[in-house]
């Protein structure tokens, strides 16, 4: 082989490593971060009512399995909104004050943790995001939580739902059921203040009649004795001036 032809060859070889190179750093660049939190839904549809969520959380940690999902519902979806579809065998929902827990027995390591709930109603948007945040037997805790920015690609992010434009008509449904109006129109029962209340004029008018009668009775019988031990006192005294007399 000439020298020519071995630089040829020789030359061709490292323009294609570099090449290989240069596609493997595009292809990494541009796929996305892998997933580690999502969320789907049956009906992706603005305004949809009941609907089903699903939740899916992958195992990272080789030691330990998940023991506890915490969820933030997005503006639009109150805690009391949602119920439990589906869960790991013993785990239970529990309502807080910005979304949700769902937790129990731990589940075996490397097991992925999945969970459904059932939406009253899909709020009027165009995407929903759901940060999670995930807790470890051990105790270690993953955070997915971060939202995309103009600038750059968040490393933890939020399970995110995209959501179609709501269906002609459809209508944000009350948030909680308003009392009928039978209930409204009904007439209390009386409370025990309320009794107390009302009963008390006359109940201090028929102790203050007793009152007045027990104070009447004491004076007309002080008065009796006062007259009976004058009466007495004076048929003394003249009893005995009249003896005093006769001697």
């Amino acid at each position: 082989m000439s020298l020519s032809t071995h630089l040829l060859v020789h030359g061709g070889r490292r323009v294609a490593l570099v090449a290989a190179a240069a596609l493997t750093a595009t292809l990494t660049l541009a796929s996305p971060a892998a997933a580690h939190a999502e969320v789907e839904a049956d009906h992706p549809q603005a305004l949809a009512q009941n609907v089903t969520l699903t939740f899916v959380s992958e195992a990272e940690s080789a030691d330990a399995g998940f023991r506890e999902l915490r969820v933030v519902l997005p503006k639009g979806i109150a805690p009391e909104d949602i119920t439990l579809d589906e869960a790991p065998k013993g785990w239970k929902l529990k309502a807080t004050g910005d979304g949700y827990t769902v937790a129990g027995p731990a589940l075996k390591a490397g097991v992925d943790a999945e969970h459904s709930i059932k939406v009253r109603q899909l709020p009027d948007e165009k995407e929903l995001a759901f940060k999670t945040v995930e807790t470890y037997s051990d105790g270690e805790v993953s955070r997915w939580i971060e939202l995309p920015t103009a600038d750059k690609e968040p490393e933890q992010p939020a399970p995110v739902l995209k959501l179609k434009a709501a269906a002609p008509g459809a209508t944000p449904v009350a948030t909680s059921p308003s009392p009928s109006p039978t209930q409204s129109a009904a007439a209390p029962t009386p409370s025990a203040e309320a009794s107390d209340a009302d009963a008390s004029p006359a109940a201090e008018d028929s102790a203050a009649d007793e009152d007045d009668g027990i104070s009447s009775g004491v004076v007309i019988g002080v008065i009796v004795v006062v007259l009976l031990l004058l009466g007495g006192g004076a048929w003394w005294l003249a009893r005995r001036r009249a003896a005093s007399s006769e001697s």
